[in-house]
């Protein structure tokens, strides 16, 4: 591992990031409630500019009209060039059951069993198909480190 002093730890202030270029790659460092992480600035769905997209957090009711919450505020970042959601912790997509669908019809062939699966407990949505790189990063004195293979 190469570690990468990347800047202050006062010039990533809680819920701001920077994007930075270290031997090539373009690098997003997040400060999320003081815990810096790191991922690839590319969207692995196509490509996008994937820490330019806004960062926020998934907004949840239990139905139409009903109570919102917003969770994760601050974890989650939408790639500017088609929305997709990456956490920016452990670069999961997310995508919501809900909101992803399309008219289905009857067919005459047997669907394989299912695969169960893997659902944020906070937030009901199931792990998207797409990761995000992340790095390790650490504060050593007051200075934001990432570490790259």
């Amino acid at each position: 591992m190469t570690r990468h002093v990347i800047c202050k730890v006062s010039e990533i202030p809680p819920g701001e990031k920077k994007v930075v270029d270290i031997d090539g790659r373009s690098i997003g460092v997040y400060n999320v409630n003081g815990n810096f992480c790191a991922i690839l600035n590319r969207c692995p769905h196509q490509g996008g500019p994937l820490c330019l997209g806004r960062t926020a957090g998934f907004l949840r009711t239990d139905r139409p009209g009903g109570v919102y919450e917003y969770t994760r505020k601050g974890e989650i970042v939408r790639c500017p060039w088609h929305g997709w959601e990456f956490d920016v912790q452990t670069g999961q997509s997310w995508v919501s059951p809900d909101n992803v669908r399309v008219r289905s019809y009857e067919a005459g062939v047997t669907a394989p069993d299912a695969v169960d699966a893997e659902v944020d407990p906070q937030t009901g949505y199931v792990k998207g198909p797409f990761r995000a790189e992340t790095y390790p990063v650490y504060v050593k004195q007051l200075d934001v480190v990432v570490e790259l293979p």
